[in-house]
């Protein structure tokens, strides 16, 4: 079963929606990885299995307690790496990773699974030395007073960008299998 990890501590709730959306629309397995519940994720997972259940019982499916939706919410404590390491742990293919921190995506890389982040950009080995060189030399910037980071907001067009990015890499992963 195709399966999605999503780093959710950092993933904005517009994409989760778009992941929601999609998970639902292509029945995936989803494991939505945060410190906290999320609520959008809950009420997604109550409305999805409501759906299956009713389509079962038209398929005159009797027992119908048993069918669940796949979206899952794990919860994990709030310490530095928690969400990271369940997921670099429990990744396995066929999946796709979606996060924003980009150590974690280095380690996912490194298992071979594929990731993008919350921009719609595709982590690869190639990538991940200049990526994690960058990110590395912009927090001793940040450290010493020198720089302050600022995030480009998340738009209309950031939105877009991600939105094609899944749906190249699903389209991509999922014709292979």
């Amino acid at each position: 079963m195709f399966t999605l990890y999503i780093d959710a501590d950092s993933c904005p709730k517009n994409l989760r929606t778009i992941l929601l959306r999609c998970i639902v629309k292509n029945d995936y397995a989803a494991f939505f990885v945060a410190d906290r519940p999320l609520k959008d994720v809950q009420t997604a997972y109550e409305q999805h299995t409501a759906k299956l259940r009713s389509e079962a019982g038209q398929q005159g499916i009797t027992d119908v307690r048993s069918i669940t939706s796949k979206i899952e919410n794990i919860v994990v404590e709030a310490d530095m790496d928690s969400a990271d390491n369940w997921i670099v742990d429990n990744a396995t293919l066929p999946c796709l990773a979606v996060t924003h921190d980009i150590p974690l995506a280095a380690r996912l890389v490194e298992k071979d699974i594929p990731t993008i982040d919350d921009r719609g950009g595709v982590f690869t080995k190639e990538s991940m030395a200049q990526r994690l060189s960058i990110r590395n030399a912009m927090k001793e910037f940040r450290e010493m007073g020198i720089f302050s980071e600022k995030h480009k907001p998340m738009g209309p067009k950031e939105t877009k960008a991600f939105s094609d990015a899944l749906n190249t890499m699903l389209h991509r992963l999922t014709v292979k299998q």
